[in-house]
């Protein structure tokens, strides 16, 4: 009796504890292909990891102190003083006969900026004007961040304030954004829309420009600079913002997309870096002059993008000399700027001739004032001059090329948060949304711009501004 109770018993056993393990190996096989899907799609991001700019040594010991201080900005009769006596010692060489900026800033416009800086120029009067906003330091990864943090005067009841981070690039600074910081804090007040999108704005000096300390360490990059401006919005509060930029903050604000998506509601940019190597952008670019259509391009794209030799290889050769000296030998060429404030004025305000307009090279004095003023110009280059900031700012050029010499080395991680992309026909090159699309995974707007260059913010405030809350709204209403 029990000998045939034994098999029956046997069996019985097997088949609970098959009732058991298949399930749970299904359960199990199952798991692991939804880890194997989900893996797949998962968001690949930068790694935020950490860093220490500070001089010396890290402390092993201590907090770092997370206090927010005010600053103001202040000048001296001292720094007058000397500033005047260097720009009545200056030298010049005649410019070539008919050269205009064809060779650089011409000289006998130059003399006339100066005797303008040396006469006219109201630096203790510029300094009120750039102290009219909140200005505050604060310590981070061992050095004094620099920013300015300004709220709308009035909010309507309900109404909720988008914080919206805006950062510079080289050479220009945080002065760049005091035309466009009321539009965006009080749009209803300068007629873009009925208040249904508010923005207090916090506009920081990139490490090493301006009123910010500068790295005393190797190795300060836009990771870097991402990471320090992650933890600078942590500390004011925010948990999620928007982000803005062009020149070297469109490449800081996309690192903070692709570092943490998860605090980044949406990223604007004015200026778009892709890599336009591999095949497929070869084809893009043969065909896009023929058929654009077929490669995606519109017929904007095709007017803005060819004759495409001239237009992205020697316009871009013309324009690009500066930075290789930058990206390899930048405190050699600092020494003469950072010494001659008319060295350092040349060498800045060209800039801004040119990548505001490329047919400004033909212009004697360049077509600067056409766009600016000499005081809004001057109070830029002063900035740099009263910081010392000039050699630590190319610098930055060094630290990022020596390392991803195309600037693509973050290509690999798409961005995939909200993206607004204003495209300015005047820009240095021209990006068409189908190659955005590559790096960029999820663009919201896409605006061809009617006029405007490089500097966006400084040359048309108004502009930019109607396309941010363009796409802000855009992105709120997901």
């Amino acid at each position: 009796m029990w000998q045939e109770f034994l098999p029956n018993a046997w069996s019985f056993e097997c088949s609970q504890k098959n009732a058991v393990l298949v399930p749970a190996a299904a359960l199990g096989v199952g798991g692991m292909l939804v880890f194997w899907m989900r893996s797949r799609h998962k968001i690949k991001t930068i790694e935020m990891g950490d860093g220490w700019w500070g001089s010396g040594e890290r402390p092993l010991k201590g907090k770092e102190d997370e206090s927010i201080r005010p600053f103001k900005i202040e000048t001296s009769d001292k720094e007058m003083e000397d500033l005047h006596r260097r720009l009545e010692q200056a030298r010049y060489t005649p410019p070539l006969e008919g050269a205009a900026f064809h060779y650089g800033f011409n000289s006998n416009y130059l003399r006339k900026v100066v005797a303008y800086w040396r006469n006219q120029f109201d630096w203790r009067k510029q300094v009120e004007v750039l102290n009219k906003y909140p200005h505050f330091r604060t310590t981070i990864e061992g050095i004094d961040i620099h920013f300015i943090h300004v709220k709308p005067s009035y909010v309507p009841h309900g109404r909720a304030v988008q914080p919206l981070l805006m950062v510079h690039g080289w050479p220009g600074s945080f002065y760049e954004f005091y035309k466009i910081i009321p539009l965006l804090t009080e749009p209803a007040g300068h007629g873009l829309n009925e208040g249904d999108v508010v923005f207090e704005v916090i506009c920081p000096s990139i490490p090493g420009y301006g009123f910010s300390e500068a790295p005393h360490q190797k190795g300060f990059d836009t990771i870097a600079t991402a990471r320090i401006f992650h933890k600078l919005m942590n500390r004011l509060g925010f948990k999620q913002y928007y982000v803005q930029g062009g020149d070297w903050g469109s490449r800081i604000t996309t690192n903070m997309a692709q570092m943490l998506p998860q605090s980044v509601k949406g990223l604007h940019v004015n200026l778009v870096f892709v890599n336009k190597r591999g095949l497929r952008s070869m084809i893009s670019v043969m065909l896009g002059a023929y058929v654009p259509w077929l490669v995606g391009l519109t017929r904007e794209d095709v007017r803005r993008t060819y004759p495409f030799m001239q237009k992205n290889i020697y316009d871009l050769l013309r324009e690009s000399g500066y930075l290789h000296i930058q990206a390899t030998k930048p405190d050699t060429a600092g020494c003469g700027l950072n010494d001659s404030p008319v060295g350092l004025a040349a060498y800045i305000l060209e800039k801004f001739s040119t990548w505001t307009d490329k047919s400004f090279l033909h212009k004697d004095d360049g077509g600067l004032e056409s766009k600016y003023s000499l005081d809004e110009l001057l109070t830029n280059v002063m900035i740099y001059w009263v910081t010392s900031s000039i050699v630590s700012s190319m610098r930055f050029y060094k630290e990022n090329f020596s390392k991803d010499p195309n600037l693509t080395l973050h290509a690999r991680v798409g961005v995939y948060v909200p993206t607004g992309i204003a495209a300015f026909p005047q820009e240095i090159v021209h990006t068409p949304r189908v190659w955005a699309k590559q790096n960029f995974k999820n663009i919201i707007t896409y605006t061809y711009m009617p006029r405007g260059g490089h500097f966006a913010a400084f040359e048309e405030p108004k502009l930019l501004a109607q396309d941010i809350i363009h796409f802000v709204r855009k992105v709120e209403q997901l």
